[in-house]
């Protein structure tokens, strides 16, 4: 399924010297939010994410579990406590994606590069979190989009694609871990969001911009009112400063559905415009506005609207 883009970009090109196809502002894409199962439920997730295609957005919470009586320390894929001990790992979602990797490595064409943008959504900044994650990125180094680490972070450097492309947050203990830390001339195995900033910019290590809804429709999701002009060119607007600026941006998380199916299907109820037709209007005007991630656990409805 080809998703909503605004530019195409040449195929067949070298991953280093590919075009733009994945700039800021060149394609629009679903950002499949909280794509794990959790509370020992919602396995389906990340299928459910996978079967609307690709290029695709995945996004993955980070929980570093201190160590037990019968277990060493480590990260886990969950949205918190309670933890009952069968929580995926980030390296179980790699390995899910392993097939599409190699798939892509082998293939000619690399036009839709990177196909899989992660969103790492670590819950945490302990510094033993930062160091595993970066380790593991490591094994996989291969499959990742990726940049030169330069001398200054000012200096941008052009990201040599893969498959698959990592983000994180704006937390300047992940730059310290993931930026600072690295020697000059390796290579930045994932890239931060900008610090809120009135006039944010593109860094070699922060390439993106995370917002919530409230920056549009300032009331939030379960009380907005009529989308409308005003809301629209301020999307717009937004939308424009971060590309100008060089950076992608993501609004999180756009769902519309009904309080009964909300609860049985995990969701977080401050994230409901209490209706699907209400959060189909956002979703159009987000694809207008050319927003590069849009965030919503609706998955498949999205892309009924997203995808031609």
């Amino acid at each position: 399924m080809i998703r909503v883009l605004l530019i195409l970009a040449l195929a067949a090109a070298p991953a280093a010297q590919s075009p733009a196809g994945h700039a800021p502002g060149r394609r629009v894409l679903l950002d499949a939010h909280n794509a794990y199962p959790y509370e020992g439920r919602w396995s389906d997730r990340i299928e459910r994410g996978l079967a609307t295609g690709l290029p695709l957005a995945i996004e993955q919470d980070l929980v570093w579990r201190p160590a037990t009586a019968t277990a060493a320390a480590r990260s886990i894929v969950s949205h918190g406590e309670p933890f009952t001990g069968s929580e995926p790992t980030l390296r179980d979602f790699f390995e899910r994606v392993r097939p599409i990797a190699t798939d892509a490595l082998n293939a000619t064409s690399r036009e839709q590069w990177p196909l899989i943008t992660l969103n790492l959504d670590f819950k945490d900044s302990h510094p033993q979190h930062f160091a595993a994650v970066w380790d593991l990125l490591g094994e996989y180094e291969a499959w990742l989009t990726t940049a030169r680490r330069t001398a200054t972070v000012e200096h941008v450097e052009a990201l040599q694609l893969g498959p698959i492309l990592v983000l994180t947050g704006s937390d300047p203990a992940q730059q310290a871990a993931f930026h600072d830390a690295v020697r000059i001339g390796a290579r930045l195995r994932l890239f931060g969001a900008v610090l809120p900033t009135v006039a944010p910019a593109a860094t070699n290590y922060r390439r993106w911009l995370n917002h919530p809804w409230s920056v549009i429709e300032p009331e939030g999701q379960n009380r907005a009112g009529e989308w409308t002009a005003d809301d629209a060119e301020r999307l717009r607007l937004r939308v424009r400063a971060a590309h100008d600026a060089g950076l992608w941006i993501r609004f999180y998380t756009l769902n519309g559905h009904t309080t009964e199916h909300g609860e049985r299907m995990g969701w977080t109820p401050s994230y409901n415009f209490m209706s699907l037709d209400a959060a189909r209007i956002r979703w159009r005007a987000a694809i207008a506005a050319g927003v590069d991630f849009i965030a919503t656990d609706q998955y498949e409805d999205f892309a009924t609207i997203s995808s031609r």
